[in-house]
Formats: structure tokens, sequence, C-alpha cells
């Protein structure tokens, strides 16, 4: 049955907002990415077709959108008081979020760029950095904390975590253990940003 888009309430704004992001993330975790279209996504938000193309022209606009207003602000980076635990609890949300409607976007989205459906630029674009946003606040606390040199922080060694999650995570599937969350912090991570660290 077909929604009469015009006898329901109106909403607007943040409201509106947020229930088409839902229903994308619900959409994401019942059909998965290749299933999902605006037609289902309009019709589980009870909001018109048009309300949505309006704002996000295409799908791909839409399903970055909503994953990325999903995942943790950086002002809510786990404080255990020290780089190493703050690490792994940080990579452990993210791991558990690959394991959902990210993780599914994020596959269905690369492939359509591999297959040249949709480009990366557009991904790029649509990118918010939330996981550059999340590792520079955990690592801002720990300079103020004395524990890294200001002098150690590159774009690099930033972003080094989150590739090799996403590595593991395109490559091996997931759930992604919490074995290798511990590894990447106690190899790669906290030698990169502490290297003069013994321990």
């Amino acid at each position: 049955m077909v929604t009469d888009h015009r006898k329901l309430p109106r909403r607007r704004g943040e409201a509106l907002s947020a229930a088409i992001y839902q229903a994308t993330l619900d959409e994401l975790a019942e059909v998965g990415y290749a299933g999902l279209t605006m037609e289902r996504v309009a019709e589980r938000a009870k909001a018109s077709k048009a309300s949505l193309y309006r704002r996000w022209p295409t799908r791909i606009e839409l399903v970055m959108e909503a994953v990325y207003q999903s995942l943790p602000a950086p002002e809510t980076s786990p404080d255990t008081g020290n780089l190493r635990d703050d690490l792994v609890a940080m990579l452990t949300r993210t791991a558990q979020a690959l394991s959902g409607p990210a993780g599914e976007a994020m596959r269905g989205l690369l492939g359509e760029a591999l297959r040249g459906e949709s480009p990366l630029g557009t991904m790029r674009r649509n990118s918010q950095g939330k996981a550059r946003q999340l590792m520079e606040e955990v690592v801002r606390r720990a300079v103020e904390r004395g524990e890294v040199d200001p002098a150690d922080v590159t774009a690099r060694r930033l972003d080094a975590g989150h590739a090799l999650l996403r590595h593991h995570f395109l490559f091996e599937g997931s759930p992604i253990p919490e074995r290798l969350v511990v590894e990447i912090v106690d190899e790669v991570l906290v030698p990169l940003l502490k290297p003069g660290h013994t321990g």
C-alpha cells in the first residue's frame, strides 16, 4: 500500500532529517546497500520522495550522510586517562560500527566506486572525516597529559589505526576480533605516537 504523504503530519528540519537517517540505517541493516532505494527509505520514514531528493540528489549522498551522522562525535571519545587504553576503546567502537550499517554502507559504496557507478571523488567529498577527528581528540588529550610529543603527531600516524581496521574489514570481513584491535594499538599506534616509549 502506498502512503498518502499529504495526510501525514508535517515534519521539518532536524525531526525530518532524524527520521530519514534512521530509516536509511534500518534499510541498510534489513536489505543491505544493494537493496536500498530512495523509495523504500521515504516509505519507512513516512516522508515524501521529493523531500529526500531535494536534499540528497543521489543514494550515495543520502547513505554517507546517514552513516556519518550515526558515528560517535569526537568529543565523546573515550577518556580513560592514558593513551593506550583510549586508543583501544576508540578502535573497539569503530570495529563495532563496521559490523553494523556503517560497514554495510562502506562495502556497498566501495563496490559501486570500483565498478565505476559512483566516483570515489563523491565519497571523499561526502566524508566528514570522523575517524580522523576521533583520533585527533584522543591524541590531543594525550599531548596535554604529556604522554605524546606534538612533533610525533602526523596525518599518516593519525590515520594508521583506522586504515588497518578498514583493510581487515574489507578483506577479512566482520566481526573484527578484539585481539586485532589490541595488536594495532600495541604494535603500530603506540610505537608511532610514542617512539621513545619502552613499556
